[in-house]
């Protein structure tokens, strides 16, 4: 039989181990770290992100959402000034509709959007070979799991934590996001 103060030390040991599963979860799980490649093919630090409002976004040029683009754009210039930034990662997870290169990608954001917020490289967004970035988006999200379509929404708050998440029904000029981003700035 254990000692009286053995059986202590071992409860005092499995609260503390409690209380740091329990502490907050944001800080083991923020989206603003590791780096990921720009669309131009230069690394880029998603820490130097920090202190901003980020909203992240998987898009695609062949998509029924892609117009969103636009009203991103939009939201983007009517923004930044005040700390927002966008990030689109295009991603070729849904029906196929981003078959193309980081090149082609660019230049369609380019030319046919005036795209002038940050891209990255085309990643996986869901399945076995989902990205870090994605990785811990859907699992710290409210509500957390895999992503449903292209242009699903990351909200992320100057202290780095996500703080909404928006299907991609959603779009750019939707009040309720306009509201989350007028909030968080």
């Amino acid at each position: 039989m254990l000692s009286l103060s053995l059986t202590k030390v071992i409860c005092c040991c499995l609260v503390a181990a409690g209380m740091l599963a329990m502490s907050s979860p944001s800080e083991a799980a923020s989206p603003l770290t590791g780096t990921v490649k720009r669309i131009d093919g230069k690394d880029q630090n998603l820490a130097d992100y920090q202190g901003k409002v980020v909203l992240i976004v998987n898009v695609a040029s062949r998509c029924g959402y892609t117009r969103q683009y636009a009203g991103l754009q939009k939201l983007y210039e009517t923004y930044k000034d005040k700390g927002l930034v966008i990030l689109g990662f295009p991603a070729n997870d849904f029906g196929a509709q981003e078959p193309g290169s980081d090149p082609e990608i660019a230049n369609f954001c380019s030319t046919q959007y005036g795209v002038t917020f940050d891209m990255f490289s085309k990643i996986t967004v869901k399945g076995p070979g989902k990205s870090a970035l994605y990785q811990t988006l859907t699992a710290a999200a409210e509500p957390a799991g895999e992503v449903g379509w292209n242009f699903e929404k990351f909200l992320i708050g100057r202290d780095g934590e996500i703080i909404g998440r928006f299907k991609s029904g959603v779009a750019p000029e939707d009040p309720k996001l306009i509201a989350a981003i007028e909030a968080a700035l």
